[in-house]
């Protein structure tokens, strides 16, 4: 795999050298010492991985990732000092495009780098993401039977990888205090900053948003995101829980995995969204619910900042509706309005 690596620490720089070649198969391509000069290398040589550092001189790194994947898209992987101090820029790289989020790796005083197992780790399932097939089997997730007559209550299903934390904070700051079905969300980031996301998120919009417990029951007007490295799931008693299988999912946690779960567990009304990102997670999911009767859009390509999960589910016929990104909130407040009138109707 062809690596650059964006960042003006000279000691950062080698130690991130330094591990890259570690590994087999691993080389560093281009060096660049702010983002300007990434911006600049892009247009010349794009590498598979791109290591963005978020402080840096003259450009950094959030607007680096921005006229980087405008101009010459690829797999971004930010790698700072301190993710967690930094998790608001994190969220606006990952907004624009950036994958994922992991804390530099540190030469220690034997020459090793703490922290580089994380590092690899990380590294390792964007290259598994990056040589997925495009091939979506749908028979890996299916259900039979149809959706029960509603009277599990509403729901609203999501989820997002790259680009997500922007795509995310459009919708929610567009739906109401009074929305009336609740949101479980599911977003590719690691849970070492997921606490800082939903706060993140709840500050930009009418509805509380938090971190899903074990437990947790839905309800209307509260947004709810995975919270761990394990899958979000929703049990047979209309409850969320976490599990650690199927363990071979490249991204931890899955969209599949929870849009299986409402499949098979969710009595009532449910409308299931799939934002921007890499790969194709949660395409299998979100045709499965579709085929059950559930209502599914997907984000359009213009208004993705990675279009890899939407694409995939466009390309099997799981989405209903395709939409700009401004339009799908107004499109889930017709929802449950109409539903709520055809209700009202049928009591009469």
């Amino acid at each position: 795999m062809r690596i650059a690596i964006v960042n003006d620490s000279l000691m950062a720089v080698e130690s991130l050298r330094r591990v890259v070649t570690s590994v087999p198969g691993y080389e560093v391509v281009w060096v660049a010492h702010d983002g300007a000069e990434a911006v600049w290398r892009c247009g010349s040589d794009v590498p598979d991985l791109i290591l963005m550092d978020l402080i840096m001189p003259v450009m950094d790194g959030v607007d680096a990732t921005r006229k980087i994947m405008e101009s010459s898209p690829c797999s971004i992987l930010v790698v700072t000092s301190t993710v967690s101090g930094n998790a608001s820029k994190v969220f606006q790289a990952m907004g624009y495009g950036a994958l994922d989020a992991v804390n530099t790796p540190v030469l220690g005083m034997t020459g090793d780098a703490e922290g580089k197992d994380e590092f690899l780790q990380k590294v390792a399932t964007i290259a598994k993401l990056i040589n997925q097939s495009s091939n979506v089997e749908p028979s890996r997730f299916a259900t039979t039977g149809s959706v029960a007559t509603p009277k599990g209550g509403s729901l609203v299903a999501i989820g997002s990888s790259s680009g997500g934390p922007k795509a995310l904070s459009v919708v929610l700051k567009s739906l109401p205090a009074d929305f009336p079905a609740p949101v479980v969300i599911v977003q590719h980031v690691d849970q070492k900053f997921t606490a800082e996301l939903a706060e993140w998120l709840d500050k930009q919009c009418a509805l509380e948003v938090r971190l899903a417990k074990k437990g947790d029951r839905l309800t209307p007007g509260r947004v709810l995101i995975a919270g761990t490295n394990d899958h979000l799931i929703l049990n047979s008693r209309n409850s969320l829980e976490y599990t650690p299988d199927p363990m071979d999912m490249a991204y931890r946690p899955s969209v599949d995995v929870f849009f299986a779960s409402v499949a098979k567990h969710w009595l009532g009304d449910v409308v299931a969204v799939l934002l921007t990102g890499m790969g194709r997670d949660g395409a299998e999911g979100l045709l499965t619910l579709k085929n059950k009767g559930v209502y599914t859009i997907a984000q359009n390509e213009a208004t993705c900042a990675v279009y890899g999960m939407p694409k995939a589910a466009v390309q099997v016929g799981a989405a209903q509706q395709i939409l700009p990104i401004d339009d799908i909130a107004s499109e889930l407040i017709e929802f449950f309005e109409n539903r709520k009138i055809g209700s009202r109707r049928n009591e009469r």
